[in-house]
């Protein structure tokens, strides 16, 4: 097995779907994580798609892609006897991730300050809605509800209807990177002071971040983005609300007219292109790209219309690979939109290995992943596990390493604990 670059670590991952990511990161770069899931499996075992469209709580692709690198075993802390094994582990543990809504581990005694008095140097992250303080703590935290309440969705979906939401859930998922990123900042720190902390990662908050590059808008052009739908007729700031994404024979691409020197190559050779085919409007023609400011072009709104639907019959003439390839020659700003099977055979992915076969025992073929994007010239980052199956390393950690006999193994699962 290949050196991986945080094996001297452990992780106790007690999250469900609002925290795998965190684990899921920690276990890449090679911490071992123990995923702890209730008697019988975690309920978000039956989150699809599944393999093979089979629904089965032990062929979801979910649980498989956010729980690899993982050990996994059932334990129910909500008993006495499930709190005492857990306490063992963290005894032994240097993270302890939970998804719980705030006080749930206060409630059942495994709060921080438990936690703390048993492993001073245990770092406990928490991942939650709105954080463990404030006035929404105790709130649900619905994926769309979050989106909403981080002001993104308000620059998402066309100008005259309501906002969207942003299509796959995934605000847990940046919220889980943060909690990863927090973690082993953490772990810095007690490698400075010997101390471990709590760290406490709002959903909200996480995207809230990445909705900043909104603000850049008003710090370049001195206007707040909105929403825009494909095109935009609005004097003055149409320019700003540019269609991204174009339609072409096998798919999309996008493009959009930038300024500067950069812009002015691409904008002339692709209205030379377009000319050449015979749909370069007159005006488009007459443009002076080195000159040109979005903001300030001297067009028409019916002038603007024209271009854009001239650029939207273009774009439909020609394949994402003709377009493409003919951009990047021209030095045009236009990029493919990537299905999952264009990243399959795409050639550079393919040069670095990124995809990698995963053996299931219990399926009767392997399973492509995508590894870790970081490589590293010393330390692996690779997928070392599969996700477990619903206790798959109970034998494991609970006789191999805290002890128990195979009686006492069978006393926990009559009783429910395991």
């Amino acid at each position: 097995m290949e050196d991986t670059l945080l094996s001297c670590y452990r992780a106790l991952d007690l999250t469900d779907e609002k925290g795998f990511l965190c684990g899921r990161i920690l276990g890449d770069f090679g911490v071992d994580i123990v995923k702890i899931e209730p008697p019988g499996g975690d309920p978000s075992r039956n989150i699809g798609p599944f393999y093979h469209d089979i629904p089965d709580p032990e062929k979801s692709l979910y649980w498989f892609a956010y729980n690899a690198n993982k050990r996994g075993i059932t334990l129910n802390i909500e008993t006495a006897d499930g709190r005492d094994i857990f306490k063992r582990l963290v005894k032994t543990a240097d993270f302890v991730i939970e998804s719980f809504p705030p006080g749930y581990m206060d409630s059942i005694g495994l709060g921080y300050e438990t936690l703390s008095h048993i492993n001073p140097g245990v770092i406990l992250t928490s991942i939650t809605p709105f954080g463990q303080t404030g006035p929404w703590r105790d709130y649900s935290g619905a994926d769309i509800a979050l989106w909403a309440l981080s002001s993104y969705m308000y620059v998402t979906g066309d100008e005259d209807r309501p906002p969207v939401w942003l299509s796959h859930p995934q605000s847990y998922l940046h919220a889980g990177l943060e909690a990863a990123a927090g973690t082993l900042t953490a772990l810095h720190y007690r490698q400075l002071t010997g101390e471990g902390q709590w760290v406490d990662v709002s959903a909200q908050q996480s995207l809230v971040l990445i909705s900043l590059q909104n603000q850049q808008y008003w710090d370049l052009a001195r206007f707040n983005p909105r929403r825009a739908g494909a095109f935009q007729q609005r004097s003055g700031v149409r320019w700003a609300y540019q269609r991204r994404l174009w339609e072409c024979k096998d798919g999309f691409v996008t493009f959009i007219l930038f300024s500067g020197h950069l812009g002015a190559v691409g904008n002339r050779a692709l209205t030379e292109w377009m000319d050449r085919e015979g749909l370069a409007p007159e005006h488009m023609k007459k443009i002076d790209w080195d000159t040109f400011d979005p903001q300030a072009a001297d067009l028409t709104d019916e002038e603007y219309a024209q271009m854009m639907d001239a650029l939207a019959q273009f774009f439909k003439r020609h394949t994402k690979a003709e377009l493409y390839e003919q951009a990047a020659k021209a030095r045009i700003v236009l990029y493919p939109c990537s299905t999952m099977e264009d990243l399959r055979n795409d050639p550079q992915l393919a040069a670095r290995d990124f995809w990698v076969e995963v053996e299931h025992d219990e399926l009767p073929d392997r399973i492509s992943y995508p590894r870790p994007a970081t490589r590293f010239s010393a330390g692996a980052c690779n997928i070392r596990l599969r996700a477990p199956t619903v206790g798959q390393h109970n034998a494991q950690i609970y006789q191999g390493e805290l002890g128990l006999s195979p009686g006492e193994m069978v006393a926990l699962k009559q009783a429910g604990v395991i």
